[in-house]
């Protein structure tokens, strides 16, 4: 999937093209970390192309500029021995009033469908198609040939007359097509001058099967009657030459059955991703003008177009209610763990399960525009990224098989001249080739990133890559805004402020309504909704009718309408000059904490709206987890300083800044930062948006504007602000497990290489140990996915204490 490239925070200089395009390619072939970095090392040579690839996903996220086409892309990634293609997507119905097929584009590059080995397929699944009923048979028959080997080379008591020669005619063929994908892997990468996992497992199996045929023709190991004791360390030469036949057929058996049962761990890993794919409704039932209703594919579904959800079915596409009124289950998309109730003009998101009673709902979104796409997109964004020591890691996966060649073939030559007994020196070789993993090191991040952006999206957190966690656990001050994060941005008009021989109230109000027609800020949404609930006789002007319309923000909107200039703006803060009784409204709406805005037509002053809005029940529990957590809260807002004091009070916030404008509030961050602080910024306005890319981590409520999105590294889809600690909490368990994950695949090549070079390893044994190392990282990461925010019990006391200063639970009524 290609897509637009998003606006880097700061340009850094470059000699090359700037990337204006980013393509997604699934990849197919790479079974380590050395081959992710053959992938990124060849795309990395065409010019202006960057490309990060995830192992675990077998995806690459590709920057490169329009110049370079998809055709290219794969066409390098297949020079480099691996198959690549476009992910595949479901194939969109077309609507009844178009017609004829798509046109083709001709640089989308080879089609998805295109012919690809089965096991090589990237977006298989282990448990189905018949490229994974293949490899299923493959191992079936392998342990049913290798078992045997196993049991009459590891048991001397059970060697009969002649049993060598059983165990070499068993041995044969997993030493040949039991072990052919390494084989041929391995030739693949001969032929493009690379070396990979699969060079170490085939040269590890036709070097043991080739000395046991050695041994068995020409060393004395073909005598009928001999006996082969079994012994973890090589023994001394006795005049004939030992069998590794329990190697050849222990090592592909292990690998196979390792890298089987690590591809359905890796699955489990995205398990997450791929509920929220499934999420997606395939029909939806469309009413027809004379009433009747039909079945249609979600695909034929267009904007503006109605369509019905009955009791327990999902909600096709983002919406608006036209009828009815029922309960929504957000739990999958958001996390919410409480029903939402609906009714006519409420948005409903796709996904959601309908509880209560039938709906008629109006589109708004579909298909990648709405926001179950757009949360999987996020995710999928998340989980391509790499940690500083993931690249590392790669970076060491990269030289890692070469140098392995280069220490086993020193091995082998050192053992022979030090005067060692050949089989043992073959033994030590082999057994170096075959323990060491780069494949650990290849999956020690992607796995964990896997599964705790999966795990994040079913909490409700979405997280925009690996930098974003790296930053968001190390913040240390949290910059929250007010209206719309510690409150519920449903603001409504509590209060009302004529001067006296003003214009006609009604007339004020419909100015200034029609005016706020154009604006997305909640004070509008309040204003619109109290004129048309409570003014019912009050005809509001399409929005088209305002003129020269400018919006503030932090201050207020401006427009002309019917000849007059409307603005609805922020109050002075003197308000002594306005007419009476104006004044005095200002006063009481800053001492009862709520929100005043002023009307003014042609200059002159007219009203005072007094709004209100309920803080958020979560949010002294949510600012007191953070302070738990070592992150200092600061508010910062565009109102005026007797609301903010009322709101901070009621949080335990010491730390105010009132009327702050957007350059205030990215000022501030800059001088927190400057401070030595690790400054996160909570938001979800266009006011908030600068301050929100200026910060070290963006956090953006998913009920905001596009903006203050796109300006975030994190995006909190669930509508509780403690997912702000929780997130804080997956960062940090979700670092930590990729450190883990880090120090084992490190760990355990620096000690079992040298172990296998002096001859204290098996082959055999090195191949399971190589198989249990990578599925140690896999099991380690699994962990996440079970990952429950800790209770806040602890915090229960403070806040039920901290309520019973509150009045009804809001701040408005303080």
């Amino acid at each position: 999937m290609t897509q637009p490239e998003q606006a880097p925070r700061a340009a850094a200089p470059t000699a090359v093209p700037p990337a204006d395009r980013t393509t997604t390619l699934a990849i197919g072939g790479m079974t380590c970390g050395a081959c992710v970095g053959r992938v990124e090392r060849k795309l990395g040579r065409l010019t202006g192309v960057s490309a990060s690839v995830n192992l675990a996903t077998a995806r690459a996220r590709i920057d490169h500029p329009a110049a370079v086409s998809v055709t290219d892309l794969v066409a390098t990634v297949e020079a480099a021995g691996f198959t690549a293609h476009l992910p595949e997507a479901a194939p969109a119905a077309p609507r009844p009033d178009e017609a004829g097929p798509p046109a083709a584009d001709p640089a989308a590059g080879p089609s998805a469908d295109a012919e690809e080995p089965a096991d090589d397929r990237p977006d298989a699944r282990p448990e189905d198609g018949d490229g994974a009923g293949a490899e299923r048979r493959r191992l079936l028959l392998t342990a049913a040939l290798a078992l045997p080997v196993l049991a009459l080379s590891m048991v001397p008591g059970w060697q009969f007359r002649n049993w060598q020669w059983l165990c070499f005619m068993l041995a044969a063929p997993v030493a040949v097509w039991g072990a052919a994908p390494f084989h041929v892997r391995a030739l693949r990468g001969l032929r493009h001058g690379a070396a990979t996992m699969d060079t170490l497992v085939s040269l590890g199996v036709a070097a043991s099967f080739g000395w046991s045929t050695y041994a068995l023709f020409l060393g004395g190991a073909g005598t009928p009657g001999m006996t082969m004791p079994f012994s973890l360390l090589p023994a001394a030469g006795d005049g004939t030459s030992h069998l590794y036949l329990e190697a050849a057929v222990g090592v592909p058996l292990f690998v196979l059955a390792g890298r089987r049962m690590e591809a359905r761990a890796r699955r489990g890993t995205g398990a997450a991703l791929r509920s929220l794919a499934e999420l997606a409704a395939k029909e939806v039932s469309v009413p027809g003008p004379d009433g009747t209703e039909r079945r249609i594919p979600i695909a034929r579904l267009g904007v503006g177009d109605r369509f019905l959800v009955r009791p327990g079915e999902r909600v096709a596409t983002d919406g608006t209610v036209r009828t009815g009124s029922s309960a929504l289950d957000l739990s999958l998309i958001t996390g919410e763990s409480h029903p939402v109730e609906v009714g006519p003009g409420a948005t409903v998101v796709g996904g959601a399960v309908n509880s209560g009673g039938l709906l008629e709902v109006r589109a708004d979104a579909v298909g990648g525009d709405t926001q179950l796409a757009r949360i999987t997109r996020l995710v999928e964004d998340a989980q391509t990224g790499k940690t500083r020591a993931q690249r590392l890691a790669d970076a060491v996966a990269a030289v890692f098989v070469p140098a392995v060649l280069t220490i086993a073939v020193t091995v082998l030559g050192f053992w022979l001249g030090a005067g060692a007994d050949p089989q043992a020196a073959v033994t030590a070789a082999v057994a170096v080739l075959v323990v060491a993993c780069p494949c650990a090191l290849g999956l020690a991040t992607p796995t964990a990133l896997l599964a705790a952006t999966g795990r994040g999206a079913q909490l409700g957190i979405l997280v925009s890559g690996p930098q974003a966690l790296e930053r968001l656990r190390r913040i240390d001050t949290v910059v929250l805004d007010k209206t719309g994060t510690l409150t519920t941005g449903r603001m409504t008009v509590r209060d009302v402020t004529h001067r006296t021989d003003g214009r006609d109230p009604d007339e004020v109000l419909r100015l200034a309504a029609t005016v706020e027609q154009c604006s997305e800020h909640p004070v509008a949404r309040a204003v619109l909704g109290h004129v048309r609930d409570h003014r019912p006789a009050v005809r509001l002007e399409p929005a088209a009718a305002v003129r020269d319309f400018t919006a503030t923000p932090g201050f207020g909107v401006r427009g002309a309408l019917d000849g007059r200039t409307v603005t609805v703006v922020r109050p002075p803060d003197d308000p002594t000059g306005l007419p009476a009784p104006l004044p005095e409204a200002v006063r009481a709406a800053g001492a009862a904490g709520r929100t005043a805005v002023l009307v003014t037509v042609d200059g002159t002053p007219e009203a005072v709206l007094a709004l209100g809005d309920a803080l958020r029940p979560d949010g002294y529990r949510a600012v007191d987890h953070l302070r738990r957590l070592g992150v200092r809260p600061v508010l910062a807002t565009g109102d005026r300083a007797a609301t903010a004091r009322v709101v901070a009070r009621q949080l335990a916030i010491t730390e105010v800044h009132a009327q702050a404008r957007p350059h205030d509030k990215a000022a501030l961050v800059t001088t927190l930062q400057e401070h030595g602080g690790r400054v996160a910024v909570v938001g979800d306005g266009v006011n908030d948006a600068a301050a929100l890319a200026l910060a070290d981590l963006g956090i953006a409520m998913g009920g905001g504007t596009d903006a203050a999105i796109g300006a975030a590294d994190v995006t909190l889809v669930r509508e509780d602000l403690q997912a702000i600690a929780d997130a804080v909490r997956l960062a940090r368990r979700t670092l930590g497990t990729i450190r883990a994950n880090l120090f084992w695949a490190f760990g355990y090549n620096l000690v079992t290489v040298p172990l296998a070079a002096v001859g204290l390893l098996n082959p055999m044994l090195a191949a399971a140990a190589m198989s249990a190392s990578s599925l140690l990282v896999v099991g380690n990461s699994l962990r996440l996915r079970a990952w429950q925010p800790p209770s806040a019990t602890r915090g229960t006391r403070r806040s039920t204490a901290a309520s019973r200063h509150r009045t009804n639970g809001t701040w408005e009524s303080a």
